[in-house]
């Protein structure tokens, strides 16, 4: 198996037919051997039923079925498990992903010798606000990971499978996943792709989703960069927790010295509380640090004897 194309769906009666129509034709008039691994995420307008009647009618077609919505990250995650080709295609189930550019990024993958192209809507057919708050967003995640992308949220990817077998996603980080694969040696790419206006259904993306997506970043930032140092963080924000009380004591004791102020005072107080946080996240660290080391020394005993 060539392809594997992970497809999570939610309320997308109306584009599933037309989407693996689409894809048939696409990749029928290629080379690439392929399955379809559509995941319903607790659709409710009858995506159930269509995806069955699919189903049965071809054998490319591959389905599983989330009881409740569980979101975009937990079904890829499924679709990754499931995949059995040695690319990983993923895209969007509301049509504005084009099937006609995955032959093409499948060929720019192998012949880059990358492990991930990544899909940039470069003509996006969203509204103006929509397309502002996506380039600023690009702009920080690109920053904060250290691997710069036009389009982290474009759903259009290909990776090498081999890559995303053993990822452990959660929240909303399925935008991060080039960012985990660029951590963990590989080679990411990018390449301009189509993108439609939604003609049926409704977004499941909306603003509501920027305070998940922020939190999730800080939590790939940790992961693709004090993973196995924790300590370096939480040490040096405690560290400058408690040298900030230090020099806010220092001051009290000036003060009292020389200018006849209060010993007990509210400044006095935010001392306190400042070295004891600091002394908080210190431990927080060294947990931190002993929990990570036993988890790699787990990992190295569970991976088996090298012979020859």
């Amino acid at each position: 198996m060539d392809l594997s194309i992970v497809i999570p769906v939610y309320n997308e009666a109306q584009n599933i037919t037309p989407l693996f129509d689409n894809i048939k034709t696409a990749l029928n008039e290629g080379s690439y051997s392929y399955e379809v691994i559509f995941i319903n995420d607790g659709s409710s307008d009858g995506t159930f039923d269509i995806l069955t009647d699919l189903e049965n009618k071809d054998n490319s077609l591959k389905i599983f079925h989330f009881k409740r919505n569980c979101g975009q990250t937990a079904a890829l995650q499924k679709g990754f498990n499931m995949a059995e080709g040695d690319l990983t295609v993923t895209m969007d189930g509301d049509l504005q992903n084009d099937p006609k550019d995955i032959p093409a990024m499948a060929d720019r993958l192998k012949e880059s010798g990358a492990d991930v192209v990544s899909g940039w809507r470069h003509r996006r057919k969203d509204s103006f606000p929509r397309k502002i708050v996506s380039k600023i967003a690009n702009l920080i995640i690109s920053k904060m990971v250290g691997l710069k992308l036009h389009d982290y949220g474009c759903t259009l990817k290909v990776y090498r499978t081999k890559f995303i077998k053993d990822l452990k996603l959660f929240g909303e980080m399925h935008r991060f996943i080039p960012a985990f694969v660029y951590f963990n040696g590989g080679d990411v790419v990018e390449m301009k792709v189509s993108h439609h206006s939604r003609k049926h259904g409704k977004s499941s993306y909306g603003m509501d989703r920027i305070h998940r997506v922020v939190l999730d970043l800080i939590t790939t930032k940790f992961l693709t960069t004090y993973s196995t140092k924790p300590i370096h963080v939480f040490g040096s924000l405690g560290l400058g927790s408690m040298l900030l009380g230090l020099f806010i004591t220092a001051f009290v004791i000036v003060r009292r010295i020389y200018m006849g102020g209060e010993w007990i005072s509210p400044l006095f107080f935010i001392a306190v509380l400042l070295a004891g946080l600091g002394l908080i996240m210190i431990l927080l660290g060294i947990i931190a640090e002993i929990s990570v080391r036993i988890y790699f020394a787990m990992l190295e005993k569970n991976a088996g004897k090298v012979t020859k």
